[in-house]
């Protein structure tokens, strides 16, 4: 089932989306323990947070049927490395959390969190991006695909913030908001 894909972390409505980019209702088992571990490796990598640190895989959703997969996973970055208006011809941004950006192929979400779990977090907040990556994908470039895709990783980056205990959810709303930007 979709809903029980990347540690239970997917909303009814990401669930619905990723059935939907990966065009099946039965998936592979996924392994348990992504968020902890994504969420644990975020914190003890803060302290190096100056540099591009590693990241971390939360999960791999996969078909029962094909080799197609989503791989979602989060790191942390530099100030300078937001994309701005510096992206892929096929990525398109969107006015959620710090930025974010989505395409046919993957999509990106960046927040700032504040965290008693990641010390001096509330003088220089933990600036985290949550990847989404298709590993096959013949996707249309379509607002429908581009959406589904920003469904699935708000849904995971809000478990993940919501791990952390980021204040106010990390500027995250509840549901994804849709406000395409020009650029």
């Amino acid at each position: 089932m979709a809903s029980q894909q990347c540690d239970g972390t997917l909303s009814p409505e990401a669930a619905l989306a990723l059935q939907t980019v990966l065009n099946t209702k039965r998936f592979d088992d996924a392994p348990t323990g992504g968020l902890e571990r994504a969420a644990g490796g975020l914190v003890e990598d803060y302290p190096e947070s100056s540099r591009r640190t590693p990241t971390h895989s939360l999960c791999r959703a996969s078909p029962a049927s094909s080799m197609d997969a989503v791989k979602i996973r989060f790191s942390l970055h530099r100030e300078g490395d937001l994309p701005g208006d510096e992206h892929a011809a096929d990525m398109h941004r969107y006015a959620m959390g710090v930025d974010a950006l989505s395409g046919p192929r993957m999509a990106d979400l960046y927040v700032r969190c504040v965290s008693p779990r990641i010390e001096g977090s509330d003088k220089r907040p933990a600036r985290i991006v949550g990847s989404l990556i298709f590993l096959r994908s013949k996707l249309p470039d379509t607002v429908r695909i581009r959406e589904a895709n920003l469904t699935i990783l708000h849904s995971v980056t809000l478990a993940v913030v919501r791990k952390l205990g980021c204040e106010n959810d990390a500027g995250l709303p509840e549901k994804p908001v849709f406000k395409a930007l020009p650029g």
